[in-house]
C-alpha cells in the first residue's frame, strides 16, 4: 500500500456538511458554545482539584487527567471544524490532517481506558472502602494514568499510518467534517480487509477490553450495594457510582458503533451526527454529570470564591473518599 502523492501535496476537502448550507450556520454556532463550555468546565474541575486540598483524592485524579483528556480532544477537532463550518474553504492539509488523526485515535483510546481504571476506583471504594487509601496510593494511581495514556498513544502510533498509507487513487474529499479512520478507509481505492482486520484487533484491546472490565467491576458493585441494608447506604452507593456509568453509557455507545463495524456498512450521515455528539456533547456534559450532585465540588467552587465552608474533614475518611 503505497501513499497517494497527490493527497500528501494537496491535502483533503473535508466535506463536512457542505450538503446542507443552511446547516452550516447554526451547528457553528452550536459547536463554538459547545467548546467554549467544555473549555470552562473542564478547566474548572481541573483548577478545583489543584486548589482545593481535600479534592487531592484518587477519584479527583482521574478525573481531572479526564477533564485534560476531553480539554484536548476538543482542541484537536473543533478549531478545524469551526473554520470549515464558517466559509468556504473545506480544505485541510495534510500533514494536519495527519495530526488530526493520530490525536483522535488516540485520545478515543486513552478515554477507553481511563473510564476503565475509573471504574476500577469505584470498586475499590465500594467494595474494599477500610482499605481504600492503602490500595489506591498515589504510585498506583499514577501507573494506572500512564497506562490509560500510553495505550491510547501506541494504539495510535500502529492505526494512523496504516490509515494514511492506503492509496486513495487522487481522492481528496473525505465525507466527513474531520480525519477521522473510518471516513478515510471508506475512500480508499484498494482492499481494506488487511487494516481493517488490524483496526478490529486492536479495538477488542483498546475498546472491548475496557468494556469488560469495566462491567466486571459494576458487577461486584451491584453485589456490594445489594448487601447494604439501610435504603440510605444504598442511594450513597449509587450517587458514587452513576456519574460514571453515564460517562460510559454516551462514550461506549458512541465509539462502539463508530469503530467496531465494517467499512462497508458505515453510513456517512449517521456517523457524522455520532462523531459531532462524542466530540461536542460528551466533553462539555461530563464536568457537569461528575459534579451536579457532588458536595465536596460545590463547597470547593465555595471555597475557592471566598464563601467559605465546613471542614470537610469531620465527615470522616470513607464518606470523603467515595463521594
Amino acid at each position: 500500500m503505497e501513499k497517494d502523492n497527490t493527497s500528501s501535496s494537496e491535502g483533503f476537502i473535508l466535506v463536512g456538511f457542505s450538503d446542507r448550507p443552511h446547516l452550516e450556520l447554526i451547528l457553528f454556532v452550536v459547536v463554538l458554545t459547545f467548546y467554549l463550555l467544555t473549555l470552562l468546565g473542564n478547566m474548572t474541575i481541573i483548577l478545583l482539584s489543584v486548589l482545593d486540598s481535600r479534592l487531592h483524592t484518587p477519584m479527583y485524579f482521574f478525573l481531572s487527567n479526564l477533564s485534560f483528556l476531553d480539554m484536548c480532544f476538543t482542541t484537536g477537532t473543533i478549531p478545524q471544524m469551526l473554520y470549515n463550518l464558517w466559509g468556504p474553504d473545506k480544505t485541510i492539509s495534510y500533514l494536519g490532517c495527519a495530526i488530526q488523526l493520530y490525536f483522535v485515535l488516540a485520545l478515543g483510546g486513552v478515554e477507553c481506558v481511563l473510564l476503565a481504571v475509573m471504574a476500577y476506583d469505584r470498586y475499590v471504594a465500594i467494595c474494599k472502602p477500610l482499605h481504600y487509601t492503602i490500595i489506591m496510593h498515589p504510585r498506583l494511581c499514577g501507573q494506572l494514568a500512564s497506562v490509560a495514556w500510553l495505550s491510547g498513544f501506541g494504539n495510535s502510533l500502529i492505526m494512523a499510518p496504516q490509515t494514511l498509507m492506503l492509496s486513495r487513487c487522487g481522492h481528496r474529499r473525505v465525507d466527513h467534517f474531520l480525519c477521522e479512520m473510518p471516513a478515510l478507509i471508506g475512500m480508499a481505492c484498494v482492499d481494506t480487509m488487511t487494516t481493517e482486520a488490524l483496526a478490529f484487533a486492536l479495538a477488542i484491546f483498546i475498546i472491548l477490553a475496557p468494556l469488560i472490565l469495566i462491567l466486571i467491576s459494576y458487577g461486584y458493585i451491584a453485589q456490594a450495594v445489594l448487601r447494604i441494608k439501610s435504603a440510605a447506604g444504598q442511594r450513597k452507593a449509587f450517587n458514587t457510582c452513576s456519574s460514571h456509568l453515564i460517562v460510559v453509557s454516551l462514550f461506549y455507545g458512541t465509539i462502539i458503533y463508530m469503530y467496531l463495524q465494517p467499512a462497508n456498512t458505515y453510513s456517512q450521515d449517521q456517523g457524522k451526527f455520532l462523531t459531532l455528539f462524542y466530540t461536542i456533547v460528551t466533553p462539555s456534559v461530563n464536568p457537569l454529570i461528575y459534579t451536579l450532585r457532588n458536595k465536596d465540588v460545590k463547597e470547593a467552587v465555595k471555597k475557592v470564591l471566598g464563601k467559605g465552608v465546613p471542614n470537610a474533614w469531620t465527615r470522616g475518611n470513607i464518606n470523603f473518599s467515595v463521594t
